[in-house]
Parts: C-alpha cells; sequence; structure tokens
C-alpha cells in the first residue's frame, strides 16, 4: 500500500492564530498524562491540521561527515571523541548520488547534516549547485553544519541552500555552558548571523537534559517566541556511550510529547519533526508525535557511512522509508512536498 503524495494547496480556510500561553498553562501542559495529555495532543493536531492538512512534509537527510569541534556532554561525536572515531567526510559525488537516492524516492527536500566543522561545509558547497542541477532547481536545501562565519553563510545561501538549522539545545545559560562549554549568547549570535545571511531558520531543544525541569521547559517556551523560527525540534535525552551523561536516565517522551504540543500551538505554521529520538526512547514515539501535532518526518539517506555517524552511538535508531510510509498509513496521513518550492 503507497502513501498518498497530496499536492502542494493553500489553506481553505482562514489560517490558525498563534495562541500566547499563560505560564501556568505551559506547566500544567507540561505535566499532563491522561485525559488531560490526549486533550492537549489533539488541540495540537487540530491546529496542524488547520494550518496545513494532514499531511507530512518528508525529507531526506545525508550525514555527510562526523568530526566536531564541539564538545558536547552528550553527543558521541564530541570533539573529544574524535581521535577514536572512525572518522568520515563524504566527497562531493558522494554527497550526489545520495540526492540522487532522494530524488528518485519522491522526496525533494535534502537536509545535509554533519558535525561542526569548516570541512563539512565546503563539501556541502561544493556539491549544493551539482544538487540542484539534479533536481532541475526544484529541490530544497536544509543544512545542519554548526555555526559558521557570515561569509560562509551567506555563500551557501547564495549555491542554493535556503534553510539552516542551528539547534540551541537549552536557553539556559548555566545548562547551555554546561552541557555545550560555550555559552549561549555566541549560538544565538550565529543563529541570528545565519537568518541575516538569508536562510529560514530552524532550532532545537533537548528535553530531559540534566539538570532540566518544567521550569526550565516552560522557559523555554518564551524563549521560541523571541526568535520565531521557521522549524522546531524537540529530541528527548538519549544517554550515549562515551558520553560524559552516559549513565544519566533518558529524557521521557511524554514531557517531549507534551512540549512538542505546546509548541504547535503556539507556532501554528512552523514545521515540527517528529524525530528519531522519540522512537529511540519508546517504540511509537514518532507516531505520538505525529498525534502530537508534528508535521515533518525525516529518512535516512546516508548509506553505508550511517553507523559511523555517532550522534546517539551505534544503536541509534535509523529511520528509513519503510517505517515512515508504515507510520503514515497508520495515522491516516498523506506525505507532501517541499512547503517552498
Amino acid at each position: 500500500m503507497n502513501v498518498t503524495t497530496v499536492p502542494l494547496q493553500g489553506p481553505t480556510s482562514a489560517p490558525p492564530v498563534a495562541s500566547r500561553l499563560t505560564r501556568g498553562e505551559i506547566l500544567a501542559g507540561l505535566a499532563a498524562r491522561g485525559a488531560e495529555q490526549r486533550d492537549l495532543h489533539q488541540r495540537a493536531a487540530a491546529i496542524r491540521d488547520e494550518s496545513f492538512g494532514r499531511q507530512v512534509v518528508r525529507r531526506g537527510v545525508i550525514e555527510i561527515g562526523n568530526p566536531c569541534r564541539v564538545d558536547c556532554a552528550y553527543c558521541p561525536m564530541r570533539r573529544s571523541n574524535n581521535r577514536d572515531n572512525d572518522q568520515f567526510f563524504m566527497t562531493s559525488d558522494e554527497i550526489l548520488s545520495r540526492s540522487e537516492a532522494i530524488r528518485s524516492a519522491g522526496i525533494d527536500v535534502v537536509l545535509l547534516q554533519a558535525g561542526e566543522s569548516p570541512k563539512a561545509a565546503d563539501r556541502a558547497a561544493d556539491a549544493i549547485p551539482r544538487m540542484m542541477a539534479a533536481f532541475g532547481g526544484d529541490l530544497e536545501i536544509i543544512l545542519n553544519l554548526g555555526s559558521l562565519s557570515f561569509e560562509m553563510y551567506r555563500s551557501l545561501a547564495d549555491l542554493g541552500a535556503k534553510t539552516y538549522i542551528l539547534k540551541h539545545e537549552t536557553s539556559s545559560d548555566e545548562l547551555h555552558y554546561h552541557h555545550r562549554f560555550e555559552p549561549l549568547s555566541d549560538r544565538m549570535k550565529h543563529w541570528y548571523l545565519a537568518r541575516e545571511a538569508g536562510f529560514r531558520m530552524g532550532t532545537g531543544i533537548i528535553s530531559g537534559l540534566p539538570g532540566q525541569d518544567y521550569d526550565s521547559l516552560a522557559d523555554e517556551i518564551v524563549f521560541l517566541r523571541s526568535m520565531s523560527p521557521d522549524m522546531i525540534s524537540v529530541s528527548p535525552f538519549v544517554p550515549a556511550p562515551n558520553t560524559p551523561l552516559a549513565d544519566f536516565p533518558a529524557g521521557n517522551v511524554d514531557d517531549a510529547l507534551n512540549f512538542l504540543a505546546l509548541t504547535r500551538i503556539e507556532h501554528p505554521h512552523a514545521l515540527v519533526p517528529s524525530v528519531s529520538a522519540l522512537e529511540k526512547n519508546t517504540r511509537g514515539g514518532q507516531a505520538a508525535g505525529l498525534r502530537a501535532g508534528a508535521n515533518v518526518m525525516t529518512v535516512n539517506f546516508t548509506g553505508e557511512q550511517q553507523d559511523k555517524y555517532l550522534i546517539y552511538g551505534k544503536d541509534r535508531f535509523v529511520v528509513m522509508a519503510d517505517h515512515v510510509q508504515r507510520i503514515l498509513i497508520d495515522e491516516g496521513m498523506g506525505s507532501r512536498g517541499s512547503l517552498y518550492l
């Protein structure tokens, strides 16, 4: 059975207006369980349906390199592990080959993702014009390559990439420095530089980080208001091997789903993915993400190098096309292409 591909179309009625929740409503939503949680998720999904219909944007990710300059305490690809990891960078030819596989799968959104490294950005810059040519220009390229210079952001945008993801992970100054060893202000400076360079901008947080509580998650909801991002993700914390946080408990998926739903209520027009970490922490987590208001799923096209991309360790959950297809069929949802082409 095939998933229905729904053609792009405008809203059939007036688009929903963003709600600004009180802090009490946010805290109650984060803690919601049982009937209260179902009501919250149904409200968020209804807002998603008003904005986008029961449609999910499929995108294909190519992980083009794994060395990283940052030493994030939660990531096995952290700088301290570079020497021990089996390092790789894809060539322009390899990136093009995988993008053609994405095109063959009927997907017109390609995400190039890597550890933070100038070399990965250079490889992306080499590949982008070739990818655009292969798709005849009918391609949305998203980049997730970390903090770069303004000149590199502008160059990548001029080449044809139009969306950039730079997750701040936590808006707590204390937690940010404790887990990323860099000031939050540095990360946000780069986020706004990328927007100034011409990108649509995405961000994301990790829920369930050690030291985080509902008050700090409520702060995240408020912090996102000032950013007005085009894409917002929430990933429950995944304790990964060979990291300082390996022995901490995994992030609660219900907390992440409630955060996702609250985000949808406050940002009705944002792209909100149902991420692989939901499935990693709880079987069925990605389907639950759609029921809570998500409208994006990402299929992995990294190929033979995917076992080296240790974002959650070697036993991460890798999302393949058949997994997404089964979820969409079960949830009675269709798929669509890029919102921006």
